[in-house]
Parts: structure tokens; C-alpha cells; sequence
């Protein structure tokens, strides 16, 4: 594959692919069907593919540092996931009242191990009833903000020292300084992203500490400098570019999550591959997926 020759590699007609996740030592790029309750992997080296039935939404997954299991975001929580032999689920928080219209949705690990994980109202996008969830490694919970409409990313500053999180409503993307305790100082905004850009989703970060984006509504996913200055852009023969993360042996294939809902008829006519996971080769590397726990 060329530096921009996206590559469909899996037709997965997913309703809404999201949270790529990339685990080295299985050589396994792993991303969720939110709202179809589906886990998918895929081997890179065999093409190999396996799914899991979820009991609910699944909205990520996050390997584990002792390489026990996984921790995921299910609808109404987080909670420890053993995939093989078979499937098996330890919820560890629960933070939303029984009958709750919110749920989980976006979610990453910081290099000191925590799971920062944010949540939305399931069907009306205009309630900022979102927070944003820091799970430390002692398994408490924290509301790191709040008055979010849909929480999405976040991504780390190469040192650290920079949260990058989006409200993809609003189409603001913020950059939080984060103290080694996990405290958050005050955003600042970081991108303001304008009518046919598409709204900024989820995001990764590259070995040159540069931000990746996929942009729903846009059928693209763009590269930005660590001051926001637009960079790149891939466009992806989808409409709507849910999220990105790099993988492979040298960390420079960008995989690409891609969702078949908020699609008309005729748009999804455009775009047929609406749905698969594509992949593009890249000239930069990204980092590895930082993991949870100490």
C-alpha cells in the first residue's frame, strides 16, 4: 500500500466500528461493532478473523499490562474481559443509576496506566450530560469533567503532559494539561472544526507527536500538528471515519474504523464500503497503545 491507498480489509458492515486496538504480541488489530454487541479481531499475519457476541454495547477495549484479559466499556460500565477459552465478564464500576439514557463511549489508557473513558446521552446528542471517567489502577473512579454532548477520543501528548479530547457535537477538539497524578488543569481549545470537515472523532497520536483524526461526516481521516495545524488528510471511501489507531510490525499501518448509521439510503449507495475497516500505509510510525494498570 502507497502512503495513501486505503485499503478495505474487511467488509464488516458495522453499524458503529469503533475503538481499534492494536496488541503487538498477538499480532491481533482488535475494534468494536458498538450497537451491533460485536468484538472483532483480526490476525494480520493470516487474515484471520474471530468475533464475540457482546451481552450489550461494546464501545472499547484496552489491553491489559499483566496481559490478563482486557478491560472493555460496556453501555452501563466498564468492566475485565477474558475472550479465550471462552467468554467471561467481571463488571468493576457501574457509574450510571439503573434505567440510565446514558451510556459509554470512547475510551484510552494514559502511559501511567489509567483508563480515561467518556459517556453520552444514547439518543439525544444535544443533552451535555456527558462526563468523562478517569478509572486509576486501584479501580476507583473519579468524574474528571462534565457537560459533554458526545465524549470522544482522547489522545496523549508524546510526553504526557497533554490530554487531547473531543465533543464531537460541538466539533471542538480540547487539550488538557495533565499533571503525572492524573489531575486535569483547565482546557483550552485546541480545533474548532468547520462545516465540511465532518465532526472530529477519534484520534490517535504519531510517533512525531502529531494527532490523527477521523472526522465523521467527512469520509476522511486527518493528520494535525500538536498546534492544530492541519498536516494531511486521507480520504476514506466512507462517510463516516469513526476512529484510528496504528498497528502492525512497525507500528505505520493506520487502521481505520468506519460506521453504516446516521447514512441515508443514497449515501450508502456512494459509499458501498460504509462499515469495513480499511487500512492505509503510512511514512511515520505511531506509538504503542499504552495498556492498563501499574
Amino acid at each position: 500500500m502507497s502512503k495513501h491507498e486505503v485499503q478495505c480489509i474487511w467488509e464488516a458492515g458495522a453499524q458503529l466500528g469503533e475503538g481499534p486496538s492494536w496488541v503487538a504480541e498477538q499480532n491481533r488489530l482488535y475494534f468494536v461493532d458498538l450497537k451491533n454487541q460485536t468484538l472483532h479481531a483480526l490476525d494480520a499475519g493470516s487474515g484471520q478473523r474471530r468475533s464475540w457476541a457482546m451481552p450489550d454495547y461494546i464501545c472499547w477495549l484496552i489491553a491489559r499490562r499483566d496481559g490478563d484479559g482486557f478491560m472493555v466499556g460496556l453501555r452501563d460500565g466498564i468492566a475485565r474481559v477474558w475472550l479465550e477459552p471462552e467468554l467471561r465478564i467481571e463488571y468493576l464500576a457501574r457509574p450510571f443509576p439503573a434505567g440510565s439514557a446514558l451510556r459509554m463511549n470512547d475510551a484510552k489508557a494514559d502511559s501511567a496506566g489509567r483508563i480515561w473513558a467518556g459517556s453520552m446521552h444514547n439518543t439525544d446528542y444535544a443533552q451535555a450530560i456527558g462526563q468523562l471517567f478517569r478509572l486509576d489502577t486501584d479501580l476507583s473512579l473519579t468524574v474528571a469533567d462534565q457537560d459533554y454532548h458526545i465524549c470522544n477520543g482522547p489522545a496523549f501528548s508524546l510526553d504526557g503532559a497533554t490530554m487531547y479530547h473531543t465533543d464531537s457535537f460541538e466539533g471542538r477538539t480540547y487539550a488538557y494539561p495533565l499533571a503525572a497524578d492524573g489531575t486535569l488543569g483547565a482546557p483550552r481549545l485546541w480545533r474548532q472544526f468547520g462545516d465540511g470537515e465532518g465532526s472530529p472523532d477519534g484520534m490517535t497520536v504519531d510517533s512525531e507527536g502529531c494527532v490523527w483524526i477521523a472526522q465523521w461526516g467527512g469520509a476522511r481521516v486527518c493528520r494535525y500538528s500538536a498546534d492544530g495545524e492541519l498536516l494531511d488528510t486521507i480520504h476514506v471511501p466512507a462517510r463516516n471515519p469513526a476512529s484510528c489507531t496504528f498497528g502492525g510490525a512497525d507500528l505505520k499501518t493506520l487502521y481505520i474504523t468506519t460506521a453504516r448509521e446516521d447514512n441515508t439510503p443514497e449515501q450508502l449507495k456512494e459509499y458501498p464500503l460504509t462499515g469495513a475497516l480499511f487500512a492505509v500505509r503510512l511514512d511515520v510510525a505511531g506509538v504503542p497503545a499504552a495498556r492498563f494498570g501499574r
